[in-house]
């Protein structure tokens, strides 16, 4: 029963990655599609810093529920 501290470990991880150096991804959409033309446009977007703090916050929520059901 150690996966919900590995799962949680991981999270917060991920939580410090977006808090210290930020996220970024692309999304891409169509703006304009006549017959067989279609035109894309790629916008890149950030993750906002309070995800990575909510991140953090649930990874020790997991941790610690992990820990309260193994003992």
């Amino acid at each position: 029963m150690r996966a919900p501290i590995i799962v949680g470990a991981l999270i917060i991880g991920l939580g410090a990655f977006v808090l210290l150096r930020g996220a970024n991804f692309t999304s891409r959409r169509d703006v304009l599609k006549v017959g067989d033309v279609k035109i894309t446009a790629d916008q890149q977007q950030s993750v906002p810093p309070w995800a990575g703090a909510a991140a953090i916050v649930a990874g020790v929520a997991i941790i610690v529920a992990g820990a309260r059901r193994q003992a």
